[in-house]
């Protein structure tokens, strides 16, 4: 396309979309908008000027960002004219979410900011309390935060934007998500990834996003990529991605009249090929290959993917504000990307051109003598639930259903001696989440990076499929249009999907390998940050936990090495709200199940599931399973030879499924090698019972705390991943001078399961030895035992070397008893 040019399908060039009255609502939308917007960033006073501008009406700090601002505030306004003549339910999503006066203003137009705000009226009182919490003290953010009514996505860290909107519309069929890509988020890797998303939308069952990439030209300093890029270039680069570019490129800001024929024009387009899609999808049109019912392929090729339509909006940044400043270029350069006029409170000039900025929207002719929009103004705001701001969709917790969840005790192991019997817990899981999936046909949906047969979940495709909709081949397996396993090999994507998924009111879990959940530490950051502002606004309801699945851990990497041995998102995930954060470490596969029932039950919480997938020994029968998992930790009397009614000599403690085995067999050590040693065995699965009462929600009180840890005995803790983090959770107990914690120590290699816990020093022999290292007196009368230790330590690292495998003994250990 060339530039200025204008792809509108096959509507007629010629044929207005936009007659006057029409166009007068958009434009005077548009003009509220904007002035709102700038009286947010600049005032705190004088909200009409119903006097000329003074300094003191200004803030003394001018925070917010005004360059994406007036383009957002385009959209919304078109957006709304569409949502009125077709009562569409639609969500926006602004991508450059630093553009927040732009959707607390279309909030505020809409009503919708008063009714929930109640201190903010739609009045000038109102304004003006509106304009003086922008940004300040006490007052609200600057971003499209949780604060903000019709917000699902922040937008203060940039890339996620397509993608939350891809996740909103799963299961939505009747939703439309216009999500605004700014072209300086255009260049971060999540968001270049999200234009695949649509290969994973079922048209026939899902609802449909629209992408509209905002070219305003410049970042914070700097020129974009795909603004500087040739328009033909970027024309084939979109047309790749599998969609069709409807390019709308405001030639003359002054032409505002002219920008909004052609941008009605274009989302009217983009419309209609939405509907045409949907149509010949739900109407029966379309086989599960992907083709016609007479054989033919669709449009997009014998890959059978519908090409779904996207704007492509060129326009100035800081469009309608100053032009020049100080004799420099604003309008349409990067200076315009925050404050434009900076010094109002010093600077007289700049005052002035403030003042003439502001007048420029004509108040006036949108606002009446009490400060409430004029009918003319307010006629485009949409109905009710229509109003973006008031869409439930972006409080998805007045649309959450409880799921139905099938009894775990019908997929539990019978145990009947603890500690003999081996079975995959992540098998064993699968069964379970097979049912999950089958009860709840269009709210739960299962997310992962091509791990989850890896993971041994592959019972889930009993259920369900993987969904796709480009080429399926006959060799591909369990590949259909419609599927509740969504799996693309970016953790980024689904990350972003579920938290779109969950936001608008839905169920799910991301299941990946341990090590390479850091990809996401940051998305998990702004999702932890929202959930915490999330709960503290009593209009925003709960909303479905988050729930990361967590295998192929550190301990047990058969086919990877040290590249995949990583623990340490626990570490990162408790840095934030303790009211937040949950982390579970269920050390057989019947406490896996009541953790993850318990999960998909929670709500507003960030749950982190640990477990291996290799078979492992059983401990819990189900009920005691459950009542394990309800305490978050106990003591476990099987395991351990103390005797009732007196005190331990020594406690080990464990936490992860791995350090548990080690921690029971180097009991069993212990009871054989120095009788009358009293040992009492721990087991963590909560990990936040660790934590004082005072500092999290699920911590345990001093005094039951020293009840179960002793307040000075030793406490030798074998715990899944880096030991710091047991001290760091124990800070304020007791007994920290007894402690001794032993864990991940980044030792690894592409080696035996036994070999990497003797690398890092969680293997039963040093834990037995680091027992008769710290009980008074047991070095010197159990000399011997500590040496057969080390011995046996150093046979099985040889065994190791020789074989390849790690000794029988070890490798088929069961529990002997009592």
């Amino acid at each position: 396309m060339r530039p200025g040019s204008r792809d509108l399908g096959s509507r007629d060039l010629d044929s207005p979309v936009l007659d006057r009255e029409a166009l007068d609502h958009v434009d005077r939308w548009w003009r509220a908008a904007n002035y709102v917007s700038v009286g947010q960033i600049y005032l705190r006073s004088n909200p009409l000027l119903r006097e000329p501008l003074r300094a003191e009406h200004t803030k003394s700090r001018l925070l917010g960002h005004w360059g994406t601002t007036p383009g957002l505030n385009f959209v919304y306004a078109h957006l709304n004219r569409a949502i009125r003549r077709d009562g569409q339910q639609m969500l926006f999503i602004a991508g450059p979410g630093h553009g927040g006066p732009a959707v607390v203003a279309n909030a505020w137009l809409e009503g919708t900011y008063s009714e929930i705000y109640r201190h903010v009226g739609d009045d000038e009182a109102g304004l003006a309390e509106l304009f003086r919490q922008f940004s300040y003290p006490g007052g609200i953010p600057s971003h499209a935060a949780p604060e903000t009514p019709g917000s699902i996505s922040e937008g203060g860290e940039l890339g996620y934007s397509l993608a939350h909107a891809y996740g909103s519309v799963f299961d939505n069929p009747e939703l439309i998500t216009a999500v605004v890509i700014g072209d300086g988020e255009a260049e971060t890797g999540p968001l270049a990834a999200s234009w695949h998303s649509h290969n994973f939308v079922d048209p026939a069952a899902d609802g449909a996003v629209l992408p509209i990439l905002h070219l305003n030209g410049y970042k914070i300093a700097n020129p974009t990529i795909l603004a500087r890029m040739p328009e033909a270039q970027l024309e084939q680069l979109l047309r790749g991605y599998g969609h069709v570019p409807h390019f709308v490129t405001v030639a003359d800001p002054a032409d505002t009249a002219a920008a909004h024929r052609d941008f009605a024009a274009a989302l009217d387009a983009c419309l209609a090929e939405i509907r045409t899609i949907q149509q010949q999808h739900r109407g029966g049109d379309t086989a599960q290959d992907g083709t016609a019912q007479d054989g033919t392929a669709q449009e997009g090729g014998t890959q059978g993917a519908p090409r779904w339509p996207m704007i492509v909006l060129r326009s100035p940044k800081g469009w309608t504000g100053p032009k020049k400043v100080d004799g420099e270029q604003v309008e349409g350069t990067w200076r315009s990307h925050q404050v434009p006029l900076g010094e109002v409170r010093t600077n007289p000039d700049h005052l002035n051109q403030l003042q003439q900025w502001l007048e420029s929207y004509r108040p006036e002719e949108l606002f009446d003598r009490q400060g409430r929009l004029l009918p003319e103004t307010a006629g485009n705001a949409p109905a009710g639930h229509l109003r973006m701001s008031a869409t439930p969709h972006a409080n998805g917790g007045l649309l959450l259903r409880p799921l139905t969840l099938p009894d775990y005790r019908r997929h539990a192991v019978d145990v009947g001696e603890p500690g003999v019997e081996r079975i995959s817990p992540m098998i064993t899981l699968g069964a379970w989440m097979r049912d999950v999936i089958a009860a709840n046909p269009d709210t739960f949906r299962l997310f992962g990076p091509d791990e989850t047969a890896s993971n041994r979940l592959q019972d889930v495709y009993e259920a369900t499929d993987k969904v796709w909709q480009y080429r399926i081949d006959p060799l591909d397996e369990h590949i259909a249009r419609a599927g509740r396993v969504m799996e693309v090999l970016s953790e980024h994507l689904c990350q972003g999907w579920l938290e779109g998924y969950l936001l608008t009111g839905r169920h799910g879990v991301f299941n990946c390998y341990e090590a390479f959940i850091h990809i996401v530490d940051s998305m998990f950051n702004q999702h932890a940050k929202w959930l915490k502002v999330h709960r503290q606004l009593a209009w925003r309801q709960p909303v479905a936990s988050l729930n990361y699945l967590l295998s192929s851990h550190v301990w047990q990497q058969d086919h990877n090495g040290f590249s995949h041995q990583d623990p340490g998102f626990i570490d990162h995930a408790v840095n934030k709200k303790a009211e937040i954060i949950r982390v579970y470490l269920p050390p057989d596969a019947n406490t896996l199940l009541a953790v993850m029932e318990h999960c998909l039950e929670s709500r507003d919480y960030v749950n982190i599931v640990v477990s291996g997938k290799q078979p492992s020994p059983t401990w819990l029968a189900p009920a005691e399973a459950s009542h394990h998992c309800r305490r978050g930790l106990g003591i476990w009397e099987f395991a351990g030879s103390e005797v009732n009614g007196e005190e331990p000599d020594v406690v080990l403690a464990c936490a992860g499924d791995v350090p548990t085995v080690e921690t029971v067999a180097a009991a069993e050590l212990l009871k054989q090698g120095a009788p009358g040693l009293r040992v009492r065995v721990v087991n963590v699965v909560d990990l936040m019972r660790l934590q004082d009462a005072s500092e999290h929600p699920h911590g345990l009180t001093s005094r039951d705390f020293d009840g179960i840890f002793t307040a000075d005995k030793p406490v030798i803790f074998a715990y899944h991943g880096y030991p710091a983090l047991i001290h760091r959770l124990t800070h304020r107990r007791t007994n920290q001078e007894g402690l001794h914690v032993r864990g991940y120590k980044e030792e690894g290699t592409t080696t035996t399961p036994f070999d990497m816990a003797m690398l890092n020093g969680i293997d039963r022999f040093q834990l037995a030895i680091d027992a008769i290292d710290r009980v008074p007196g047991l070095a010197e009368k159990h000399s011997l035992l500590r040496q057969s230790l080390q011995d046996s330590r150093m046979r099985a690292r040889d065994h190791t070397r020789e074989y390849g495998e790690d000794p029988a003994e070890i490798r088929d250990w069961p529990l002997r008893g009592k």
